[in-house]
């Protein structure tokens, strides 16, 4: 008896995903709700988990596209534990862990099949390669006169190892070229793809403009650097600049609604436009697969040390894969920091349906009027800010004034708290 793997739905707009890599080997032991693989979707990664205990049979390879309620294996009845690991020294010297023999042996028998083919185990094979051993040679004595690992251990203890058996001609593809102009083609990732598709998306359909700003961060500067310690103290997490930005974007969303709403239609099918009274806002977050961007939901609600534990948890599960579809959807404004990797300036680009992003960049010194002496030039910490917006919500005067907004509160941190 047998119990399928299957592809579970993940959620409304996801058929299918890849089945990125398995976590669990063919042939080996797996409990009930042990993950056995890695599924990437266009949207998230995430792990599938045995439905029964038994062993675990591959019904697909890792790279292969796979549909929602698919079988990608099953789990066979039986089977127990791997015993406790040994190890066996390799003509190298170096001692390689296998399983423990058993407390008896059976005679050994030929293990050639009718039609030639050698029928070893998957660990058998593995512990034959990693010796050198001529499955052909070695008596198998498990079921059908299968050759299972301790017959591969019992050959190396007997003999020195034989061999290799000449291996068949390679189907495989020709190797690409090495050199100075070599080339390498590697399928998109699905996240690759979907990030791609909404990009392209946000410039066929939004009329996007940006608008750039300068903040003076002298004064956040010296109140982080003032309360770091007392705030890491009392919350258990640090006080980075990211909190100050969220915190003076949601305030600012809720004095231009028009920069917190996307477009939509109507019952009618008319275009509208859907406001929110609050401000959930999406940190984009760069992982090995690509950027992704979870959202902080109320953030108008948060306290400082609730934005960054909200941060710091989303940042972990995104680069550990293990963002859900709730965590990645709804959000109404995007914040995105190209100055963590050096960036001075850049134009961000739309997150649909959001109408706006916000960019942060790289805090350099530079000669600036001095804010304190009129007329008198001073060396500060200044940031570039720049808000892409669809001129079709927002319109200049308003992308504007929005950015100013968040600039005076920046620079006069007490606003932020105060909400002024």
């Amino acid at each position: 008896m047998s119990t399928d793997i299957l592809i579970p739905t993940v959620g409304e707009s996801v058929a299918s995903g890849v089945l990125s890599k398995w976590l669990k080997p063919d042939g080996a032991f797996v409990k009930r709700d042990e993950a056995v693989l890695e599924l990437e979707t266009d949207k998230v990664n995430m792990e599938i988990v045995a439905p029964a205990d038994g062993i675990l049979r591959h019904a697909a390879k890792e790279g292969d596209t796979v549909n929602v309620g698919a079988v990608v294996g099953r789990m066979e009845a039986g089977g127990s534990p791997a015993a406790p690991a040994t190890s066996v020294a390799s003509e190298s010297g170096s001692a390689t862990s296998v399983l423990a023999p058993p407390a008896a042996d059976t005679a050994k028998t030929s293990d050639q099949a009718a039609n030639g083919e050698i029928r070893a185990t998957p660990l058998a094979k593995k512990v034959a390669a990693e010796h050198g051993v001529d499955l052909s040679k070695v008596s198998g004595t498990g079921a059908g006169h299968r050759v299972r690992e301790q017959d591969v251990i019992d050959f190396v203890k007997g003999k020195s190892p034989a061999p290799a058996a000449a291996s068949p001609p390679s189907k495989a593809p020709a190797p690409a070229p090495s050199g100075p102009r070599a080339t390498t083609v590697e399928r998109m990732s699905p996240i690759r793809q979907r990030i791609a598709q909404r990009l392209v998306e946000a410039q066929h359909t939004a009329a996007m403009l940006t608008t750039f700003n300068e903040v003076d961060m002298t004064r956040i500067m010296a109140l982080r650097a003032k309360y770091k310690e007392s705030f890491e103290k009392k919350h258990g997490i640090g006080l980075g600049f990211m909190s100050f930005f969220v915190k003076a974007a949601a305030n600012a969303l809720m004095e231009f609604p028009t920069v917190n709403a996307y477009m939509v239609k109507d019952a009618e099918g008319y275009p509208a436009v859907q406001k929110h009274a609050y401000a959930d806002i999406a940190i984009a977050v760069s992982t090995p697969k690509g950027l992704v961007v979870p959202v902080l939901r109320n953030a108008e609600r948060m306290s400082f040390a609730q934005v960054e534990s909200g941060i710091k948890e989303l940042a972990t599960k995104a680069r550990d894969g293990k963002l859900t579809l709730e965590e990645m959807q709804g959000g109404t404004f995007t914040i995105t920091n190209g100055g963590v990797f050096g960036s001075l300036m850049s134009t961000p680009i739309l997150n649909p349906p959001q109408s706006a992003i916000l960019g942060m960049h790289a805090t350099k010194n530079r000669a600036v009027e001095d804010p304190d002496k009129p007329g008198q030039v001073a060396i500060r910490p200044m940031m570039y800010l720049a808000l892409s917006y669809d001129h079709r919500m927002v319109d200049g005067e308003g992308a504007v004034r929005f950015l100013v907004r968040i600039k005076d509160q920046l620079e006069n941190p007490e606003r932020i708290l105060l909400e002024v």
